[in-house]
């Protein structure tokens, strides 16, 4: 039996748009053919991954950041195109967020984890649990959504581990810092998603 918990998970009869949706439905979703559904979206990120990987391990940083950036980008594509056009499926749900952590989690072994392996650890240590928590809520028949933490979170660490690539590409030392501290921030959003979506 599937629980369908009315205050977490969102479904296109409940659907609430977020600031960014109204801007990316004026400006970007127009130019979105109709027959592109949200979870081809997802299934491309999912695509992604392994090239984003590659390069991460070959360090080949030019093609790497407008790769990770785009891949990053999708995350924000597909929410805000499920939930404009009423698209949100079970699927893309569960999916959405998957991809989310196998492309930051697979960045932050094979790159982070170099950086600082302390906040590489953590994250990818905290990233489980979430996964460990839905995975139990899943068990248990019930899904919710992914909520704004989640969402803050992923941005966060998109931006941090850019600033990182940045800083490799050449561009500042100082880029360094800032990513660092970015993704440190990225992790107390990491706790509240935890607490609200992973438990």
């Amino acid at each position: 039996m599937i629980t369908l918990t009315s205050k977490t998970l969102m479904t296109n009869e409940t659907v609430v748009l977020c600031r960014h949706d109204r801007v990316l439905a004026k400006i970007l979703l127009p130019i979105i053919p109709a027959w592109i559904k949200p979870n081809h979206i997802t299934v491309l990120r999912f695509f992604l991954i392994p090239p984003v990987a590659y390069l991460t391990w070959t360090e080949n940083w030019s093609v790497l950041i407008p790769l990770f950036l785009f891949a990053g980008f999708t995350d924000l594509l597909d929410g805000t195109l499920a939930r404009v056009r009423k698209q949100i499926t079970l699927w893309g749900t569960i999916a959405d967020p998957a991809a989310d952590k196998l492309l930051i989690g697979s960045v932050a072994v094979l790159f982070l984890a170099q950086v600082s392996f302390l906040l590489a650890f953590v994250l990818v240590f905290l990233e489980v649990l979430i996964v460990l928590g839905a995975y139990l809520r899943k068990r248990r028949g019930e899904y919710i959504s992914a909520n704004w933490s989640g969402k803050i979170k992923m941005f966060l660490q998109v931006v941090g581990l850019a600033f990182l690539f940045l800083a490799k590409f050449g561009l500042a030392d100082y880029l360094d810092t800032i990513g660092i501290s970015v993704l440190v921030t990225s992790l107390g959003f990491a706790v509240l998603s935890l607490l609200t979506y992973g438990l």
